[in-house]
């Protein structure tokens, strides 16, 4: 069903087709165009973290089935099927390809939702349309990027193409297994690449159903394959394949550090990351709307159950307006998302993604009131919610920026709000971490606000508001939240590569 006819679907609604759906998921590998098993067999358990129940038990690959993927991609990328495609039909299937994404939007919707908890109103009113949008966007780019003709001396041409690397290896993360996946694929597939798209094996469900409503657009076969795995197994076999030309990964800074690395063990192959974040945001006492201002701060936190790379999680509020701010956040944030069941439409806030994330998460938030915080809400899960890996909304204030919630990716619904007295203060203790993907500054005074934008340390800084932007804007980070720019033409141009090209002309 269409995304515009799901849109008036009662919990009940979504509960019969999450069961319609049961029966039908894909759990193989997609490769050369079919589903198919692990090569040796293998299996892993994917579990419905609001239920604690397994959903399915999937395939579990390893480098015998990433060099089958690779080898198949390979040779679709060699044969010209889709790399020497006329732009203007490339562009045409992947148009068709947006276009199922929409039509299938009750199915992909609730591929998630059940797989990470992810709730249901955000996949249909967040997740699918900017899937389908992404991949439209890149479609755009087919016949937009050019090369050049160089300026030389008359009796010589210089030229200079740009052209597809070959096969690109993607391994994305859990906490927006299709859009993340779709900010791969859109523009790896749109610049003439072929795909291996490792998945997260916590949300492994819905990968091999985009892939083949590539293949129903009208892509051929071998251009988009999808092997599932645990990282350490198939996400590493993929990342030191030798006919793998980029491998782009979103995920830990841990893990991205180890794609340098398999790059430099294998064939020197072009690495995308995007890892993790501890984003401040500036609160100055001049800010031009309080309410505003406390909405995206617990919005920037809370929202997606505050599984997001670029959360705004280091609240620095000028000391002037801390009290009220606070008093603000705890009356206006406490209530504003309520944890519940993903497929009810009126649940704002899921379970996080596994039992040991929500251990985790609470430890960490346990750790932050050892070291001095104070407690102002949360820290606890909903009782009513087990055995899911729920935490409810949580916030704590009196946060010194040494203390382990402050430096630390929690990954959770969890701020911490930090006062300072001077702008030098705020803008020091902003840049002081590890991380440099994204930021926010709240003033009236243009000046100072550009001042601190000049100054803070990140590649995405947002003034009055958060998570701002479109597909003009690059996505990505400095330091070590990662090197790439994802969602923007920039991201098209990083899946190809230049070619020099001097022709000597007769006299």
């Amino acid at each position: 069903m269409t995304l515009k006819s799901v849109q008036n679907h009662s919990r009940a609604d979504w509960h019969a087709a999450a069961d319609r759906l049961q029966g039908r998921l894909q759990t193989g590998h997609f490769i050369d165009g079919e589903t198919t098993d692990a090569l040796d067999g293998g299996r892993f358990e994917t579990v419905n973290p609001a239920t604690g129940q397994v959903l399915a038990e999937v395939a579990a690959g390893n480098g015998r089935d990433i060099d089958r993927a690779v080898e198949a991609a390979e040779r679709a990328f060699r044969s010209g099927c889709w790399s020497r495609m006329a732009p203007r039909q490339r562009m045409k299937v992947l148009y068709r390809f947006a276009d199922l994404v929409e039509k299938n939007g009750e199915e992909l919707a609730i591929l998630d939702s059940l797989d990470m908890g992810k709730p249901i109103s955000d996949m249909i009113s967040v997740d699918i349309p900017l899937v389908a949008e992404t991949i439209r966007f890149m479609a755009e780019c087919i016949d937009k990027v050019e090369g050049a003709v160089t300026n030389t001396r008359a009796d010589h041409l210089g030229l200079v193409l740009r052209e597809p690397l070959g096969v690109v290896g993607a391994i994305t993360p859990w906490n927006y297994p299709q859009l993340m996946a779709s900010w791969k694929f859109a523009p790896a597939l749109a610049a003439g690449n072929t795909l291996v798209l490792k998945p997260a094996e916590q949300s492994p469900l819905s990968a091999v159903r985009l892939a083949q409503l590539f293949m129903e657009a009208g892509g051929p076969a071998g251009v988009f394959n999808v092997v599932n795995g645990l990282g350490e197994e198939a996400g590493k076999a993929l990342a030191l394949h030798m006919n793998v030309r980029k491998v782009s990964f979103t995920g830990s800074t841990a893990v991205g550090k180890l794609m340098l690395q398999y790059a430099g063990q294998s064939n020197m192959k072009h690495v995308g990351l995007e890892c993790g974040g501890k984003s401040p945001q500036i609160f100055l006492a001049d800010l031009p709307d309080m309410g505003a201002a406390v909405t995206a701060a617990y919005g920037g936190i809370y929202e997606n159950m505050g599984e997001v790379c670029n959360a705004g999680s280091r609240l620095f509020v000028e000391r002037a307006i801390y009290d009220e701010f606070l008093e603000r956040f705890e009356a206006e944030g406490r209530n504003a998302y309520r944890p519940g069941d993903p497929l009810d439409p009126d649940t704002s806030m899921g379970p996080l993604v596994t039992k040991a994330d929500q251990e985790r998460v609470l430890a960490m938030v346990k750790a932050g009131c050892d070291e001095g915080a104070r407690l102002v809400f949360g820290g606890d899960a909903p009782q009513a919610l087990e055995p899911g890996a729920y935490v409810n909304p949580t916030l704590l204030a009196d946060v010194r920026n040494d203390m382990s919630v402050a430096r630390q990716e929690i990954f959770g619904p969890v701020a911490s709000v930090i006062p300072f007295d001077t702008v030098d203060e705020a803008l020091t203790m902003a840049n002081d971490t590890d991380y440099g993907l994204a930021a926010s500054v709240w003033s009236r005074d243009i000046d100072r606000a550009l001042r601190l934008v000049r100054g803070i340390e990140a590649g995405m800084v947002y003034v009055n508001g958060y998570d701002l932007g479109d597909f003009t804007q690059p996505f990505g980070g400095w330091k070590q939240s990662g090197n790439t720019r994802d969602k923007c033409l920039d991201s098209y141009k990083s899946y190809t590569q230049t070619k020099a090209c001097w022709v000597q002309l007769s006299e």
